[in-house]
Formats: structure tokens, sequence, C-alpha cells
């Protein structure tokens, strides 16, 4: 076979074949992280990313390459998660962008496209590390074009492409340390090759699914719960997409979609609606859900609907419903945090947090997450902490996204930076450059180290680390590996200083039991006797304990 064109059905089984290849290895890539903890998710946060593009054109592709791309782009925008999923993203936008308005491409459009990818994912990322997903992707294209001659087909193409992917990535650690260290090549660049070897599966004549990854089960209804002497009470739990029709709005580009949401927030309660481009997303609860679809289709077509009868959820205690979050009142400053663990979330919210996004390391939150929060929030500006860097380019993307509000993005690293940022917040100045760096500073001058269970045995850092022991580590360097957790962490205080703090908070997580963080914390307070120890809750996974000093 020899592809001499692609079109928009093309396109889409080749995306669905990285997706399905990617998905197959996507634990391979997960296993590709260079610390001796469970927390490699790079294989899961490019799987539902591009797993969303695929999602977005479920309903069938364009015949038109250009549109095509496009829909698969504004989808994985939406469900990017941590950097490799947001640089993942910013590829394809750039290849969709190169692609913009093409019935079919032949391949010199194609490459072209290609190199679009490059320069778009790298201005994505503020400081682009080389070893990477990026480099990586950017050798592949380079090589590939330089190929091309006047009898490449895209078969032969992509057979120079992946030699040099592969190549590539087996020369990332040579680039980056910690690779080297770890003995592992970049997980990033790792997940991009299964994506284009699926993708070359499609020019071969391999056929995918275009319907996304489904979930394992459905959950069963029980229509019993709400039965014929039944009165509804809760309404209906409403969700849709809605495109924004020229013939309806007039120019999509001069619409303006604050009357509309203004009147949903009048007729409905828990309001989440947000728009993107000329799509518009709704969540509400109402009793008559007629009513609100009747007046949102006088502005476009519905792309998805979804209405559930919340006394069912509210009968079987399982509320599905994933932007159940009230609109809060209209204020000048709001606070978004991420975390993962309720204790910690609550914690967050008791301090001044207005939204908490669940997330964290393996769990990273998706640009629509952050985009559902901002709008819960409902202010005129809003601050968010990542709190943690593999989640920091969502939040930024989201950030650009969102027009409702100035939205800025602090840089905290840890939850440690934010529970002292929050703690110390201060917006009575309203001026936001002096309130963003009065954050930026208390970030600082504060530390957060880690006790985990090692997963594996390594030699990391000068330590020798064996499987099952706990480690200690701060900003990614290991410290201290003991068979004991409160040895582990009396070795990393010392390592920390903790006497030069007058705050230890010491947060328990899910795979602590209360018995040995209460030893760890008696230790902790007798080995530093004018350091303050406070045992907080936190039900975070994967790190047994995190000690924020302040």
């Amino acid at each position: 076979m020899e592809t001499k064109t692609i079109n928009g059905p093309l396109y889409a089984n080749m995306i669905a074949g990285g997706a399905a290849k990617l998905n197959h290895n996507r634990v391979v890539v997960n296993e590709l992280n260079v610390f001796p903890i469970p927390d490699g998710d790079t294989g899961d946060n490019m799987y539902m990313t591009i797993d969303s593009g695929i999602c977005a054109v479920s309903d069938g592709a364009d015949d038109a390459l250009g549109t095509t791309s496009q829909r698969i782009a504004k989808g994985m925008l939406l469900g990017a998660r941590g950097n490799s999923g947001v640089i993942l993203s910013r590829i394809f936008a750039g290849i969709s962008e190169g692609l913009r308005g093409v019935k079919s491409a032949d391949l010199s459009t194609f490459s072209k496209a290609l190199e679009n990818g490059v320069a778009e994912s790298y201005r994505a990322v503020q400081t682009p590390v080389e070893g990477t997903i990026l480099t990586v992707y950017s050798d592949a294209v380079r090589y590939a074009n330089a190929r091309m001659n006047g009898h490449s087909d895209f078969e032969s193409y992509f057979e120079d492409f992946l030699q040099e992917l592969r190549a590539s990535l087996d020369r990332t650690p040579m680039l980056l340390d910690v690779l080297r260290e770890s003995g592992v090549v970049d997980s990033g660049g790792a997940g991009f090759v299964y994506i284009a070897e699926g993708m070359q599966d499609a020019l071969h004549g391999k056929t995918f699914s275009n319907e996304g990854g489904q979930p394992a089960s459905a959950a069963k209804i029980n229509i019993n719960a709400f039965t014929e002497e039944d009165a509804l009470q809760f309404g209906y739990c409403t969700e849709f997409l809605l495109r924004l029709q020229t013939k309806k709005v007039g120019p999509v580009s001069a619409f303006d979609e604050k009357p509309l949401i203004d009147w949903l927030i009048a007729n409905g309660d828990s309001v989440v609606a947000f728009r993107d481009d000329s799509i518009l997303k709704v969540h509400i609860h109402t009793m008559t859900p007629e009513t609100i679809l009747s007046h949102c289709h006088d502005y476009g077509e519905f792309l998805t609907l979804k209405i559930e009868n919340m006394m069912l959820q509210h009968h079987e205690t399982t509320i599905r419903n994933n932007y159940s979050k009230k609109r809060k009142p209209h204020k000048k400053f709001g606070i978004v945090a991420v975390a993962a663990g309720a204790g910690i979330r609550k914690t967050f919210l008791s301090i001044g947090a207005d939204a908490v996004v669940d997330g964290g390391q393996s769990m990273n939150p998706s640009t629509e997450s952050f985009l559902e929060a901002f709008a819960e929030v409902n202010a005129d500006t809003i601050l968010v902490f990542p709190n943690n860097s593999n989640i920091i380019l969502t939040a930024e993307q989201a950030a650009a996204l969102y027009s409702d509000a100035e939205v800025r993005v602090m840089p905290s690293h840890t939850i440690g930076e934010c529970y002292a940022a929050l703690s110390l917040l201060d917006t009575s100045s309203e001026d936001i450059q002096k309130i963003e760096e009065n954050s930026v500073a208390i970030m600082q001058s504060v530390k957060t180290g880690t006790v985990s269970k090692a997963s594996r045995t390594t030699e990391r850092d000068g330590v020798s680390v064996r499987e099952g022991d706990y480690i200690g580590y701060c900003d990614g360097t290991i410290y201290a590996d003991s068979a004991d957790a409160a040895d582990a962490a009396l070795r990393l205080a010392n390592v920390l200083h903790a006497d030069d703090f007058g705050i230890l908070l010491l947060v328990r997580g899910s795979d602590a039991d209360e018995k040995e963080a209460e030893a760890v914390r008696s230790a902790l307070e007798q080995a530093h006797p004018l350091t303050e120890v406070i045992l907080l809750d936190g039900g975070q996974p994967i790190y047994d304990y995190i000690m924020i000093l302040e």
C-alpha cells in the first residue's frame, strides 16, 4: 500500500490506532518513572488526553482533514492531564493548525503540519527541557522531513519517523542526568513512540474504533427507587454540550454568553457553564429540563445531552454527576487549590480555598477540571495553586482558556507551599502583583519533605534503597532509607534542619495507621523539642507522611 494523501476518516483512524497502542502499553510507560515510588502516571495521562480527542469524533469523522483534526485537537485540549498530556495536546493542536482548511493532505502538507506541532509544543513549555517528549518528537520530525523525496509516501515517511523516534528515545538518558541515574528512558517520549506505532498500524490498513475508552462497567439504575407514588423533590441533573450556530446567534466570535449563563443561574441550581470557542458546556439542576433545553436550543444545536433523575441518585446514594458544585457568590478574589486526600482538601477549604480540584501525583487533573473549578469560584481574580510540578502546565493552559476572570497560576510544587501561602494570604491591598509576590516569598520559606515506601530496589542519590523500605526525600532528592517509618522521618527532619522551624506539620497518608503515625509524631517531638509537631490526618495516597516545615 502506498498512501499519497490522507483525509479526515483516515486521520481519525490513525489517532484511534495511536490511542489503542498506548492504552495497551500505558502500564509500561507508567513504570518508566525515575523515582522508586508508585507515582508513575505518564502513560495514564497521555492516554486520557488522546482518548479525549478520540471521543471528540465518536459520532464520526468529517471527510475534511482540517475539520477532523480540529475536533480531535479540541478534545485533547479539554482532556489534557499532566505535563505529558498538555505537551501531547499542544503537539496535535499545532498539527491541527497546520491542517486548517485542508480537505486532504499530501505528504508535503502533512510534514509541514508536524513541524508546526514542534513549534506549538515548545511554546507550551516556559522552560523546555531537552531529553523529553519535546526532543523525541522534534528529532523525529526533522529526520523524517529531511529524508523525503519524490518517491516518498506516508508509509515510508512513518518508517523514517519511527526509526528516529526510537533512536532519539534511546538517547534521552544522555541528555537528562535523572534518566541516566535511574536507568530509564523518558516516559513521555516512550508514550509518543507507542502512539506513532499505532498510527502506522492504521496506515497499514488496521481499523480501530473511534468511540474512545469505555468504563469498565456501567452503574445499574434501580428504577424502583422512584415509584408511581413518589413526588419529584430534587429535580433533574442536566448536562449538555451546545454548539453555537451562526444562523441563530450571528457571528459566533461576537457572541456574548454572559446573558445566557445569567439566565441559567436564575432558572436552575448548581450551574456550571463555560464557553470554549463555539461550544458551550452546561451543567444545571432543574425541575424542568425541557425549559432549559428549549431556551438553549435557540442559540445552537446539542452535541451531547444527559438528563438524570436525582431522586434515583439520592436513593441509591451514588451521585454520578461530576459537576454538582454550586456557583458561589461573586467575589473579588478566589482561590483554587489541587489536593488528594479528604483531610488535605478539608484543611485547604478551612484556610481559605474556595474550590479544591482532586488531583496530585499519579492522578493529575484535566484542563476541564480546572475550568469547572474556575466557574464555580465566580471571582474577578483567581489564584491557582497546582501543588505539583506535573500539574502546573495544565493549570496554565486552563488559565489561558478561561475568559471570565483573571487567573494567576502560583508556582506551588507541594501542598506544604500551598498550606503556608493560604495560611498567610492577605488580599486586602487588592494589588494582584503584590499578592502574588508575597505568596511566592512565603512558599520559598517552606520546606516539604516526604516519607514513602519504595516500590523497587535501586541506588539513588548515594542512598541504597530497598523495596518495601521507607524513603525520606525532598525536592526530588532521596536522603534516607529505613525499614522503620519513624527512623526515615527523623533522618529526613535532621537533613531539613527541623530545629530552624517553629512548626512541623506531619500529614498522615491513607496507608499509614494511626498508631504508627502517633509514634512518628512522638519521635519527631522528642528529637526536636523546640519545634511544635502537629499531626494531621491527610488521607493522601502514595505518601505515607508529608512533613511541612514552616
